[in-house]
C-alpha cells in the first residue's frame, strides 16, 4: 500500500530518506518517561482480545459516578518514509498524551494506539497503516473502556482524539451509549475523502467515521481545526459535516494560525476553558 509522506507525523518530513536519524523505539519511549515523570501518574496495559493498550492516569478510585476524559493518540510513527512502514507506531512527539497532562480534569485518561509504548505478536504493519482503524481496533478499545468503567465505576466518557485518534474515538461515541461528549483535534473524520485528497490508497480493512453519521446524530461533538493544517485540513471535516442531515449536535472551531502540530499543547489550557463554557 502507498501511504501519504503527510500523514499524522511532522518528523517524516524530516527523516524522509534519512530513517537512521529516526529515534529508536528506546528513546521514543524515554521521551514518555520524561513527560510523566514525577507527576504521580500510573503506566497500565489494558489487556484485550486483540491487542494490549497502553494507558497512563492518575489514582481512578476517586473518579466513582464521575465523566472521565480519554484522550487518544494520533497515528504515531506509522510510516519511516513514503514507502517504509516503521517497526513499531510509537511516537516520536505523543500530542495526545501532551494535552493529556495540561487537563486538570482528575479522572483523565490517556490511552495509546495499538502497539504504541508495547509489542506483541499482534503488532504487525498493517495494524498502524491500512488497518489502523479496523473492527479490531475499535473493539479493543471498547472493551477497554468497559474494563475501566466497570474497575472504577466511572459513570461516562468525554472522548478526545488527536488526528487519528480523532477517528478512533468518532468510531467509538458511535458504537457506545455512555459518551458524553466527543473532541477532535485535528481528527481525520472522512478516511475515504483524506485519500482521495491526498492521491494515496484506501485504507483497506479500515472503518471509516463518516460512515456513522445516522449514529452519531445524537452525540455532542466539537471538532477543532487547524486553518494551516495542511495534512487534515478543513475539507476533510466538512466532508465529515455534510454526511449530516441534523447537525444540531455539531460544532466545530477553527484556529487561524494553528496546522497539525502548532499550536494545540501550547494553547490547550485555554482551549479546555473554552470546552468548559
Amino acid at each position: 500500500m502507498r501511504s501519504s509522506l503527510l500523514y499524522f507525523s511532522f518528523f517524516l518530513f524530516v527523516f524522509s530518506g534519512c530513517s537512521h536519524l529516526v529515534p529508536t523505539y528506546n528513546k521514543r519511549v524515554a521521551t514518555l518517561e520524561h513527560l510523566i515523570s514525577a507527576k504521580g501518574l500510573k503506566k497500565e496495559i489494558v489487556l484485550t482480545r486483540y491487542f494490549n493498550l497502553f494507558s497512563v492516569h492518575i489514582d481512578l478510585l476517586k473518579c466513582k459516578d464521575s465523566t472521565a476524559n480519554v484522550y487518544i493518540e494520533g497515528d504515531g510513527l506509522s510510516w519511516i518514509t513514503s514507502h517504509i512502514p516503521s517497526n513499531n507506531p510509537t511516537p516520536i512527539d505523543p500530542i495526545a498524551l501532551k494535552l493529556a497532562l495540561k487537563d486538570k480534569n482528575p479522572c483523565t485518561i490517556y490511552i495509546a494506539r495499538p502497539c504504541q509504548y508495547t509489542n506483541s505478536n499482534s503488532c504487525k504493519t498493517d495494524v498502524w497503516t491500512n488497518k489502523r482503524f479496523s473492527i479490531e481496533v475499535i473493539k479493543s478499545y471498547n472493551e477497554a473502556l468497559d474494563k475501566i468503567k466497570k474497575r472504577y465505576k466511572i459513570s461516562s466518557y468525554k472522548l478526545f482524539g488527536y488526528s487519528g485518534g480523532g477517528a478512533v474515538a468518532t468510531i467509538l461515541a458511535a458504537k457506545r451509549s455512555d459518551i458524553s461528549y466527543l473532541i477532535t483535534i485535528c481528527g481525520n473524520l472522512d478516511t475515504a475523502y483524506w485519500t482521495k485528497l491526498h492521491h494515496i490508497s484506501p485504507l483497506k480493512g479500515s472503518l471509516n467515521p463518516a460512515d456513522f453519521s445516522k449514529e452519531l446524530t445524537k452525540i455532542k461533538q466539537l471538532h477543532l481545526i487547524g486553518k494551516k493544517d495542511k495534512i487534515v485540513p478543513f475539507a476533510v471535516f466538512k466532508s465529515y459535516l455534510d454526511k449530516f442531515n441534523n447537525r444540531k449536535n455539531i460544532e466545530y472551531k477553527l484556529f487561524n494560525e494553528f496546522n497539525h502540530h502548532c499550536c494545540w499543547v501550547e494553547d490547550w489550557t485555554k482551549i479546555l476553558k473554552m470546552i468548559k463554557r
